[in-house]
């Protein structure tokens, strides 16, 4: 039989589950599976053309949880690579899920300040059989059942979900590795620990070995049901699906041609898309706000919500508006407004300015240094009652009528980005360029570019 080094090398290239070179960024919890998967990963990565950096994480949940950490940096050090340390400080009351959150959370920090192109999970093919069996316990839909992808969101990647728990265990051993058995992985109390200590063993008991492999087909067989429907979405263009970076949205009429059960399953396919996990229930929720009049909104809980927006349901996550005023006050600069880029330069005012563009030119630039009380322009919400004499029109308009007749949908109406000089308008970007104070051509003015982050077809700049 082939050795674990040779199967592993064999299933990632054969698998394509490190396709680019760049930083893998590899979880290493000092247990003999993630211990096991450092070794190899270590072996292969010459090849695949990989940088690796170690991270752990330190929940504070165990006392002595820093000597596993010790022994992780050890290690690391004995493979000349570089080591993460992350102290999350959770205390011995933590949950399970509230590790795992801060977990993800403090990989994804890292992963982003090291700029890695991927995260290297170390679950195995029983941390699979479990999840399978705890999410039916949960009544889990179908495509949950297909449990953890080889390759998941944000980099993630998980080469070892082929391989046994056992196999791992004798690698590390037989590779004099140092390793950590967390006391935690036995404690009934967890429902994974219950189900790998407990339940497992009664189904095998009853049913024989065979009951992981069956269990494991039933999540192949859910994942490529899940790949099916995911495919699918790209072959209906009558649905009009589309992915932004705050969510999706379908075409109201598209997604009415379907009977309500394949709907349900198209919707909650495009959620997943976007990383979230959307019920059964939400989804024949959506598909009756579908059918109401534009403007009408549905919660859908952590921080996601749903929209009837003209000819179009949008379901998208809040974004915290990173900037509730952008103060121009130097000569050039970016800074991010909610959903929008928004940069300036210092540039001569063209012939002619566009009433509905996305760059625009203000005259006069901010002096560089000077504070922002001397800043001659400004980025900010909507207020009540905004007005604007528009470009080539005649008399002052609501603002709020112009973003409804630019289709700008009613929940991105409180958010959108106004360029303004005191209390006059000068820009709705990408809408309507105002004709108070504009700039002489060829004069010395200030180029604006706003950009809407994560669609590029937005951006029609000059």
């Amino acid at each position: 039989m082939a050795s674990l080094l040779q199967r592993f090398r064999e299933h990632v290239v054969g698998s394509g589950l490190f396709p680019e070179p760049g930083t893998a960024l590899v979880a290493v919890s000092g247990g003999p599976d993630s211990m096991a998967l450092l070794d190899l990963m270590h072996t292969v990565a010459p090849e695949l053309r990989l940088a690796l950096v170690v991270a752990h994480a330190d929940h504070g949940i165990q006392t002595g949880s820093r000597l596993v950490g010790q022994a992780v940096s050890e290690t690391a050090q004995q493979y000349h690579l570089p080591f993460e340390l992350g102290e999350l400080g959770l205390g011995p009351d933590a949950t399970e899920t509230a590790a795992r959150h801060a977990r993800y959370a403090w990989l994804s920090a890292v992963r982003r300040r090291r700029a890695a192109r991927y995260v290297v999970l170390g679950h195995q093919r029983d941390d699979q059989l479990e999840t399978i069996l705890m999410r039916l316990l949960k009544g889990s839909a179908p495509a949950g059942l297909a449990a953890m992808p080889a390759v998941g969101r944000g980099g993630l990647v998980r080469p070892l979900l082929p391989f046994a728990k056992v196999e791992l265990a004798r690698h590390a051993a037989a590779r004099r590795l140092v390793t950590h058995d967390d006391p935690a992985n036995a404690d009934p109390r967890h429902l994974r620990s219950w189900v790998r200590t407990t339940l497992l063993p009664l189904l095998v008991d009853r049913l024989g070995e065979r009951v992981r492999d069956d269990v494991l087909g039933s999540g192949r067989a859910a994942a490529l049901e899940r790949r099916a429907w995911d495919e699918l979405l790209d072959r209906l263009p009558e649905l009009g699906l589309r992915t932004v970076r705050a969510g999706f949205d379908v075409a109201r009429a598209g997604l009415g041609r379907y009977d309500d059960a394949s709907s349900v399953t198209l919707l909650r396919a495009a959620a997943r898309r976007v990383g979230f996990v959307l019920g059964i229930r939400a989804a024949r929720h959506l598909i009756e706000l579908a059918r109401r009049p534009s403007g009408r909104r549905l919660p859908l809980g952590r921080g996601w919500g749903a929209e009837v927006a003209f000819e179009r349901l949008r379901v998208t996550r809040e974004i915290g508006c990173a900037a509730q005023q952008v103060v121009a006050t130097a000569e050039r600069g970016s800074a991010v407004f909610g959903a929008f880029q928004v940069e300036w330069s210092p540039s001569a005012a063209p012939a002619r300015l566009e009433r509905t563009e996305w760059t625009t030119w203000i005259a006069g630039a901010p002096r560089e240094g000077a504070g922002a009380e001397s800043a001659s322009w400004e980025v900010r919400p909507p207020r009540r009652g905004d007005r604007l004499i528009p470009l080539g029109g005649v008399g002052k308009r609501p603002l709020r009528r112009l973003l409804m007749e630019a289709r700008v949908p009613r929940g991105d109406r409180a958010t959108y980005p106004i360029v303004v000089r005191g209390e006059t308008i000068l820009w709705v970007p990408g809408i309507c360029r105002s004709a108070d104070d504009l700039p002489r051509p060829g004069t010395p003015a200030v180029r604006v570019d706003v950009t809407k982050r994560g669609e590029p077809e937005a951006d029609r700049r000059a």
